[in-house]
């Protein structure tokens, strides 16, 4: 990959790639934290990856980039934990928030799987390039993922308790 490839691919895919990362984390700083990652890594390994893979490319290192990121999030020490408020039945939720809920509730490969599917626009075989799955496990993993949500909101106590 050529410097004049390394600039395209950041112009044609960094935005798409911040949107997965956004929506996955819900953090706009942290996203943007692990896009740079992702292209600097891409930097690194310019002379091994080819230019009709970088799409590809990039979206696995990402979801990888996310899972491992989740994972040291998860693993907060006693100093770490904040107090939250508990739930009152007094808040209004609208339904992006319910969506987001029920989307985080998901396993990451599912979740991984909605995002790239409904708001990426991936085929089901990109997706399994990105991820590593075979046609039809991004299949049966995606309808299993909407049946989760699908469920969930329609037994809102789900999310909302």
């Amino acid at each position: 990959m050529t410097r004049k490839e390394y600039n395209i691919s950041v112009k044609e895919y960094s935005g798409r790639l911040y949107g997965y990362a956004l929506k996955w984390l819900r953090n706009s700083q942290d996203a943007d934290d692990l896009v740079q990652d992702v292209y600097s890594k891409l930097w690194q390994f310019r002379k091994k990856v080819s230019n009709d893979k970088v799409k590809s490319w990039l979206f696995t290192s990402m979801h990888n980039a996310l899972v491992n990121f989740s994972k040291k999030k998860t693993t907060l020490s006693f100093e770490d934990v904040t107090y939250e408020e508990p739930f009152t039945r007094g808040h209004d939720y609208d339904l992006e928030d319910l969506i987001e809920k029920s989307l985080s509730s998901l396993p990451k490969i599912q979740r991984s799987i909605i995002l790239l599917r409904d708001r990426e626009g991936y085929n089901y075989n990109e997706i399994g390039e990105i991820l590593g799955l075979k046609e039809s496990q991004v299949k049966v993993y995606l309808f299993r993922a909407r049946q989760k949500v699908k469920n969930q909101l329609k037994d809102l106590t789900v999310l909302v308790a």
